[in-house]
Order: C-alpha cells, then structure tokens, then sequence
C-alpha cells in the first residue's frame, strides 16, 4: 500500500553552471509547514511557487553551487528553518552564506518528508522521502548520466543506487530535468551503466592505457570532445573504486594493472 504524496511543485531555474538541462530544479513539497528544495537562484517563477504556502523549511540534497545560491535569500524572506546535514554545517554556511538552525540526519522529519542519505555524487548528499516518491537530486536523471567528481565516491554512488532501486518508488524528482516516472528502469539503467564503464576502463588499462586521458580514448566508443572533462572526471572516480577494490593501480595521476 503507497502513502499519498504532498503536493510538488518543481521550478526549473537557469543558473551559470555547466549542468544538465542547464538549469536546476528547485521545489515546493506541501502546502503547510511546507519545505523549500534547492533553491539555485531568485526567480519570479520559483517566488510564485512559494505564493500562498506556509513554507517554513528551507533545504537542499546537496551544497553543490548550482543548488544552493538563494537558500539565504528564501530562507530571510520566507522567515523559514534552514537545515543542514549534520556534521557538516560549516561546510553548508560556507555555500551558502547562511548557518544553519537545524540539523539532520538519516531519518530525520523535515516538514512533509523524510531524510534518506544518499552519498555519492557528493559526501553530504541526501534524499527527501514523502510517500513512494523521493526528490533526489543529483542522484538520478531521466537521460544520460551523473558526474562523480573528485569529491564524489563512486563506491558509495552505486550503493545509493541499490538502496533507492529497493524502496519501492513510484517518482524521483531529479534536481535537473523532468520528473522520472519509472524509478527502477532509470536507477537500473544508471547502475548497469556504471558497470559497464568500469569493465571499459579495467580493459582500456590492460590493454596499456595510463593516464586519464588515454583511457579515456581507449575506453569511449563515442565521441566525447564537447564533454572531455567530464569524462575524465568520470575515468578519475572509476579509477579509485577500481584501485580500493583491487583490480588496478592508481596513484593519482597513472593507472596500470594487478
């Protein structure tokens, strides 16, 4: 049996940052004692979304730039509680310029939601829960794939993957692009294609590539040109979960094989 949902209301917002869809979706979950997601900038769309609710929470599933740039502004204006995960409130004050009142943590009540942990994309990234749907942030989009970058973990990535696949979720709203209406086919869809760029790289490193960039050539079928960095942002990231689980060396710079 699912639990209805509060109502959501995503506003996708243009921000200077290079992400997906070029913009960040900001949202509104419920309609009293409501809570403000990923707040990337002031918007007059975003201001009307905010019209007419009680929202008294303001957080974000991560402190990634693109996600937090007008949590202080929100968060006056709308005389709200800022959250924060804890243990990382001065990393959270230094993003976006306002301290934390609260803190939370895994299984924590914010408003209409529940705190899911879900590192990975980045060190203090979570989920919020309400009924079978989640908004997830940077965990998931309906198209394409998500940069682990150098403070990501890809080891911890995958098992949010497995964790958010078995909860049994009717929606995600992602914190770029539309809503995913078939969790299990996307997390699955992530989770293989994780898989299949690791076994990619072990075979471009046995076959004598060394650094980033020839694995990069080596293990990419496509053209990757336009999105190079991002690329050898994702080898770096396979790299270290391949290095912990023993199937190559890497020390930061070259990789060979075990």
């Amino acid at each position: 049996m699912t639990t209805a949902l509060p109502p959501v209301e995503g506003v996708s917002i243009p921000v200077g940052h290079r992400v997906p869809y070029g913009a960040t979706n900001a949202y509104v979950v419920g309609e009293s004692d409501s809570l403000l997601v990923d707040p990337a900038a002031a918007s007059e769309e975003l201001d009307d979304a905010l019209a007419g609710r009680d929202v008294t929470h303001v957080a974000v599933t991560h402190t990634h730039p693109d996600h937090v740039g007008a949590v202080a502004d929100y968060a006056a204006d709308l005389d709200a509680t800022v959250w924060a995960r804890a243990g990382r409130e001065d990393a959270f004050q230094r993003a976006t310029g306002v301290a934390p009142d609260r803190t939370f943590r895994e299984g924590t009540v914010v408003g209409p939601t529940r705190v899911v942990e879900t590192p990975g994309h980045a060190g203090d990234h979570v989920a919020f829960v309400a009924g079978d749907a989640a908004l997830v942030g940077d965990v998931a989009v309906a198209e394409g794939s998500v940069v682990i970058g150098e403070s990501g973990d890809l080891r911890a990535y995958l098992t949010t993957l497995r964790r958010l696949r078995h909860m049994d979720l009717s929606r995600l709203y992602p914190g770029h692009g539309p809503a995913i209406d078939d969790p299990a086919a996307t997390l699955d869809r992530l989770l293989f294609h994780r898989l299949d760029r690791d076994a990619s790289i072990r075979r471009a490193v046995r076959g004598g590539a060394r650094t980033p960039d020839e694995i990069v050539d080596a293990a990419y079928e496509k053209d990757v040109s336009d999105v190079r960095e991002l690329a050898r942002l994702t080898v770096r990231a396979h790299l270290r979960k391949l290095a912990i689980e023993g199937d190559v060396a890497w020390d930061g710079e070259r990789a060979s094989p075990r």
